[in-house]
Formats: structure tokens, sequence, C-alpha cells
């Protein structure tokens, strides 16, 4: 071996040896920042039932704050086709409790047959009726000052009309020829027509 090479070849060797220790090195830090944990998995929840509103000849369907048409106030409403959560059911299922945010509580009430529920429902007891805030109470002073007494009043007495008596006509005996034309009347009467008929029996034999 020439001593000119020497050199180089202990250079290369040291080369060779720091790089090999750098990769080392390089590896080591790799596998340090590779966690020795589990990674959790992310599932998905399941959204549950939801309610559709379905085509009705209104065009959408009114959201209630309570299960009932009357006592509680409409506070929304739902156009066709439209889709929210269903939470639960009244007892006898006629209302169906929805999710809709902007109200109190975040919950309200839809009619049952404006929606279709797919999915399965829990029974829910469904709040109480509010009470009026103020009960209607009518002044007994003012209400006096409208109470008009009308007096007795005789009724009118019906008496009977006397009875209608017809009067009877009275017929009188036809009187006679003979007692109203003289009898010498009626005697010339006869012999004019007599000799009346003779001179028209003489004139029709000629």
């Amino acid at each position: 071996m020439n001593r000119k090479t020497l050199p180089l070849i202990l250079w290369l060797i040291f080369v060779f040896i720091t790089m090999t220790t750098q990769s080392v090195d390089v590896e080591a830090r790799i596998l340090a920042q590779i966690p020795t944990g589990s990674i959790p998995t992310v599932t998905g929840t399941p959204i549950g039932a939801i309610a559709i509103v379905r085509d009705n000849e209104q065009g959408f369907a009114n959201v209630r704050a309570g299960p009932s048409t009357t006592g509680f106030e409409i506070v929304g409403v739902l156009v066709v086709g439209a889709q929210v959560p269903a939470l639960g059911r009244t007892e006898g299922g006629d209302w169906i409790q929805i999710t809709y945010p902007g109200v109190p509580g975040g919950v309200a009430w839809v009619w049952s047959d404006l929606v279709e529920v797919k999915g399965t429902l829990p029974i829910i007891i469904p709040p109480p009726t509010p009470t009026p805030r103020i009960t209607p109470t009518i002044d007994p002073t003012l209400a006096a000052q409208f109470l008009v007494e009308i007096p007795p009043t005789r009724l009118p007495t019906f008496t009977a009309a006397p009875p209608y008596a017809s009067p009877t006509p009275t017929i009188e005996p036809p009187e006679t020829i003979s007692s109203r034309i003289p009898m010498g009347f009626i005697i010339v009467g006869l012999l004019v027509v007599g000799l009346f008929g003779t001179l028209i029996s003489f004139l029709g034999g000629r």
C-alpha cells in the first residue's frame, strides 16, 4: 500500500462511519415521534327518528308550543317536505314532539296527521295547559249601570165577541095570477087571439 493512498482510505472510512451514524440517529428520532398509543377511530352517531311534513292542502304544518290546538299558541310553521328530528309522541299518538330551535326549550309539537315519522318514538307526557295570565273579572258597579229593569206589564185580556145571529128571511106566499090580472082582461085577450087566428085562417084559405 502506498503511503499517498493511505490517508485517502482513512478519510473515506471516516466519512462512511459518520454518515452511518447520522442515518441511525435520524431513524431513532422518527421512531421517537410515532405515538405508541392506539389511535381512536371516529364513528358516526345515528340521527334517530325524523318527522317529514306531508303534502297537504294548506302547504305547511303549524308548529305549536304544546300538544293541543286550544291553550297552546302557534310558534312557527314547517313547509311541505321539511325534515326535523322527532323526539317523542303523546300517548294517543295524535301529536309529535320535534326539535324546533328558537323557542323556549328548543322543542315544539306538530299534529301527527301532517307528518310522516320514520323511526320509533317514545311516549312523552305532555306539558300542562298554561293558565291565562289575567282572569277576566266584571266590575259589579259597572255592570249595574247596564242593567235595565223592565216593569212587569199586564197581559191583554181577551173578551169573546157576542154570538152572531143571522136574520131569518121570511118567505111570502106567491100571489096567484088571477089576483093580480083582472078576469075581464083575460077574456078580452083570449077573444082577440081567437079573432086573430080566425083572420089568419081565412086569409090562408084564399
